[in-house]
């Protein structure tokens, strides 16, 4: 019966396993012979808490404190100092950047990729905690864009030295939603650990660049998605529910109490 039993679990898990996807090493269980489980190892409440502490919010400042300050930046800052002011250890808040010190704090890094550089902030928080990773970014490069300055690929470039980052990145001009899957056609064997979608705000745009990347993420690899309640552009939580927090696929938390919401999403399988 035990027999049976272990070997109907064995099934069901290999169908839904896709194999020859790579594994995120610190995630994920290499397992001896049968597997009962998933190769999940940790879930996103190994994670939560350390994407909102003051602590880490402390170790983002340090890294805007490197980068050319623009009037996002200098927002950033004030609004940081103010909470950890008032409220000190007791201080919770996540953005993006917090929810991306976190996890590059607590796993090893090896390949990112992220749809919606911009300035490079958030590619400079992963190149700070991994200077020799692989990073591939993908942008419009939308001339003054929300009102800032977004000069290009060469800007960020010497962004990242700012936080001394001295690896290997590609920085892909243009629409998302035809270079990233130029890109895949490029580099066939291409699996990351790490991926941030903040980049098409439309609802098909964002819809359409998830759906490129989940099949390039490593099974117990991080996807980081930005904005999930941002009030002028409420149609990506639904993309955020319908394709990650909802999928069977994934694990997934979300900070919203305050800013413009942030969710992660750990693949499963």
């Amino acid at each position: 019966m035990i027999e049976r039993i272990h070997s109907k679990i064995s099934r069901e898990i290999r169908k839904r396993y896709r194999r020859g996807v790579p594994l995120q090493d610190e995630t994920t269980f290499r397992e001896r012979g049968t597997n009962w489980y998933e190769p999940n190892l940790a879930g996103p409440a190994t994670f939560a808490e350390r994407c909102s502490s003051a602590e880490t919010v402390s170790g983002v400042m340090g890294i805007l404190k490197m980068l050319t300050a623009d009037k996002f930046i200098d927002f950033t800052l004030e609004y940081y100092q103010a909470g950890l002011d008032r409220f000190r250890a007791r201080w919770k808040y996540a953005d993006i950047l917090t929810v991306l010190l976190a996890i590059c704090q607590s796993i090893k890094v090896e390949s990112y990729l992220e749809i919606g550089v911009r300035r490079g902030r958030s590619m400079a928080v992963v190149a700070a905690t991994h200077p020799r990773a692989e990073l591939v970014g993908f942008d419009a490069w939308i001339a003054d864009y929300v009102g800032i300055e977004n000069p290009g690929p060469e800007f960020v470039q010497e962004e990242l030295k700012k936080v001394g980052y001295a690896g290997t990145v590609e920085l892909i001009s243009g629409d998302s939603r035809r270079t990233v899957p130029q890109y895949f056609r490029r580099h066939p064997n291409a699996f990351f650990d790490l991926i941030t979608v903040d980049g098409d705000h439309s609802a098909g745009g964002a819809r359409i660049d998830v759906l490129n990347v989940i099949p390039r993420l490593k099974v117990g690899g991080f996807l980081v998605f930005d904005d999930i309640r941002n009030p002028y552009h409420p149609r990506l939580r639904k993309v955020w529910e319908r394709y990650l927090q909802r999928s069977r696929r994934f694990m997934t938390a979300t900070f919203e109490e305050l800013g413009y919401g942030v969710g992660f999403a750990i693949k499963r399988y």
